[in-house]
């Protein structure tokens, strides 16, 4: 927190040392945390937080999508009365199956909430004695068929709630991998869901083993009639603060009737391991409400406002020599929309993808961009940024419009120089211990160094990856990515060498940030720590 008021120019032991300094850091921090919240346009501001433009789509970092007005009436209403529950599903579920034509219909806690309850759902059906176990599902039928492309970081909604996931990457393995202990197969949506092991193809199959088949759409559009449905799934998941926006913490369960009323019994009010995921009456309501209106919603006209907006960032955008601009068109039903690529050289330009993206982001006004390209290791010519219309709201398009041409015609260009030539030499086994915000891990690694650049592998606690990164004067630069069940935890290191240690941070995405030191290994001598990768 110090760091990120101050900079990096104080350390915080220094900051104590004078009864002064220490004094205004008080003050500050009384400051700081004396906010009072004000509820209007500046309801963000008011305790210290910025507001962002949203160029870049539906992703839950950046809170999802901004509620539709009959949403927020409708949670509004909803929060000015009691129900019972039951009975407020019950007949939300009849509502929602006569406006998307599925059989019945659920509110959940986000689809990743809707994803566990049907997998408690599947593994333990309304029994509540199996209930009361999961997510220990040991002796009850719990195994979980997915594609080998269907696996994915969120399938840890699945994995948490009992499933024993079971990876297929042919039609025979699919064929074989059904047996009495087999309870749902999950798929993602996506390019793969049309392929050999798609939607309809596994669907078939697990018809014949009477098991049930769940789909992951959450970022995609609610195709009315469903497309999953139709094309042989059994449930369908969604996300209710991504296309449809509604409220960002509620998302929707469609499909086969009897599973879905067991899948509300492992979910809120009810004692289950859904119990954590409640979805109060007004997301149950707002959910509804987004539901109802997208049905009214006239999308052609929305899709000419997008291409409208992209015209006048790009017209803007030309302007500045050097820069070109191509719509293009979006494949599949996830953050369904165009997208405008803005190209320059950026080597010319002194200014990287990622550098425009950086400023973009951290200037006033903040403006979220993804996609872009251009580094000044990797290689800075093909440069872009990428904007996506989805999520922007009336006006944004002008204030993206205007900063983008500032910051490629004014920024402080500098030549993208070649790195400094390594000064150091980092070959051979080093003893790593990282300080996260609580807890400490020790590591392994093992560096080859050809010049400036890094080989090697990467050994954590429990997993281990190959290595890569580079040597600028004693600056170390390492990447590695440990692949767990379906997803991915990646680590950025950077430090200084200085004799047979080197410090510094690693970045380790959305976990956050940590310090490391890393320790020459010294062979045959104590404190040397020769452990193997343990088994997960």
């Amino acid at each position: 927190m110090l760091e990120r008021i101050f900079g990096n120019r104080f350390d915080r032991r220094d900051l104590f040392r004078g009864g002064a300094i220490a004094a205004a850091f008080q003050s500050i921090a009384g400051r700081l945390g004396a906010a009072e919240l004000k509820v209007g346009p500046d309801i963000y501001e008011s305790i210290g937080v910025t507001p962002i433009v949203n160029c870049k789509g539906t992703f839950t970092i950046i809170s999802g999508s901004q509620s539709l007005p009959e949403v927020k009436a409708a949670m509004d209403q909803a929060s000015r009365h009691y129900v019972h529950l039951d009975e407020l599903m019950d007949a939300v579920g009849k509502r929602l199956a006569e406006l998307t034509k599925a059989e019945w219909g659920m509110v959940s806690a986000g689809c990743a909430a809707a994803l566990s309850h049907a997998t408690a759902a599947c593994i333990a059906g309304a029994d509540p004695e199996r209930l009361q176990r999961l997510p220990h599902s040991e002796g009850l039928r719990n195994e979980v068929i997915a594609p080998a492309y269907s696996r994915n970081v969120y399938d840890h909604a699945v994995r948490g709630a009992g499933g024993k996931m079971i990876t297929v990457a042919t039609r025979e393995e699919l064929i074989n991998a059904f047996n009495a202990k087999t309870a749902m197969v999950m798929i993602l949506a996506g390019p793969g869901d049309n392929g050999p092991l798609g939607i309809s193809n596994v669907s078939g199959i697990a018809k014949q083993h009477n098991v049930p088949v769940l789909v992951d759409a959450a970022a995609e559009r609610l195709t009315i009639p469903n497309v999953h449905l139709n094309a042989g799934a059994t449930l369908v998941a969604y996300s209710g603060g991504k296309c449809l926006r509604g409220p960002q913490t509620a998302g929707l369960l469609l499909g086969r009737k009897d599973l879905i009323q067991a899948a509300w019994i492992h979910s809120a009010p009810h004692h289950s391991f859904g119990r954590p995921m409640k979805c109060g009456k007004e997301e149950i309501m707002g959910m509804l409400a987004a539901v109802e209106a997208w049905v009214k919603r006239d999308h052609a006209a929305e899709w000419q406002m997008w291409e409208k907006w992209l015209d006048t960032i790009s017209n803007e955008a030309v302007k500045v020599d050097g820069v070109t601009t191509e719509v293009l068109q979006p494949e599949g039903l996830s953050n369904n929309a165009p997208r405008l690529v803005i190209r320059w050289d950026g080597e010319k330009m002194g200014l990287t993808g990622g550098e425009v993206e950086k400023l973009l982001y951290t200037g006033t006004p903040r403006i979220v961009m993804g996609g872009s390209s251009g580094t000044r290791l990797g290689g800075a010519a093909a440069s872009s940024l990428t904007v996506m219309p989805y999520m922007m709201m009336p006006g944004d398009e002008k204030v993206a419009a205007a900063r983008i041409r500032e910051v490629l015609s004014t920024a402080a260009k500098s030549p993208v120089a070649p790195p400094a030539a390594p000064s150091v030499n980092v070959g051979g086994q080093w003893d790593v211990t990282i300080e996260y915000v609580v807890g400490k891990a020790h590591h392994t690694m093992f560096l080859e160094q050809q010049g400036a650049t890094l080989a090697g592998s990467h050994m954590g606690e429990f997993l281990k990856s190959d290595l890569r990164g580079s040597v600028e004067g004693d600056t170390v630069m390492a990447r590695s990515s440990h692949a767990y069940e379906g997803t991915r935890i990646g680590y950025d290191f950077e430090g200084k060498a200085q004799g047979d240690a080197i410090t510094g941070t690693v970045d380790v995405g959305e976990y956050g940030k940590g310090k490391f030191t890393a320790v020459r290994h010294r062979y045959g001598q104590p404190g040397g720590r020769a452990r193997p990768v343990k088994n997960v």
